[in-house]
């Protein structure tokens, strides 16, 4: 079984993907601080992957910032065919409220979209306080967070089919 270092300085296996769970994986990523987000995203794909997702259930996209991330989750859960989605972002803390109001509405529109139940919506976006934060959460010395939103995605795709099956 493959391990990715977890951003506490531990290392977290990599969960099987069980054959019961039908459905794409969403990697839904803003192309707002690429150099960080598309990093995130590649850490996630990486990891579904290894855990057993075939290539065409891998549905990549982007969007432009992280505030547009809660509305492509949205059409990617009622789409009907999702088994997860991961939304990857970066929001670095600036000199206005601006960090405040989009770190909010991302969390909430993800928060909310998970309390439908219908797919497990996993919230990879980093919300940091300067650059240096960023890079050491993607593939820095704390890891990459899309690998452990990844990790979580395949864990929470798993569930629910142990929960319903």
């Amino acid at each position: 079984m493959s391990t990715i270092l977890n951003s506490n300085g531990t290392q977290i296996e990599i969960p099987a993907l069980q054959k019961k769970v039908n459905g794409k994986f969403y990697v839904i990523t803003a192309d707002w601080n690429s150099d960080i987000t598309y990093t995130l995203r590649d850490g996630a794909i990486e990891v579904l992957q290894k855990a057993g997702v075939a290539e065409k259930n891998i549905r990549s996209m982007t969007v432009p910032g992280t505030v547009e991330l809660v509305n492509a989750a949205a059409v990617a859960v009622h789409g009907g065919d999702a088994a997860a989605v991961i939304v990857i972002g970066c929001v670095i803390r600036g000199d206005t409220p601006h960090f405040d109001y989009v770190c909010q509405i991302a969390a909430q529109g993800v928060a909310n979209l998970n309390s439908q139940g219908k797919a497990p919506v996993i919230f990879g976006v980093l919300t940091v306080d300067n650059l240096q934060q960023a890079q050491e959460r993607a593939g820095g010395i704390l890891g990459n967070k899309g690998s452990e939103a990844a990790t979580a995605a395949v864990t929470m795709a798993n569930y629910q089919v142990s929960f319903w099956f």
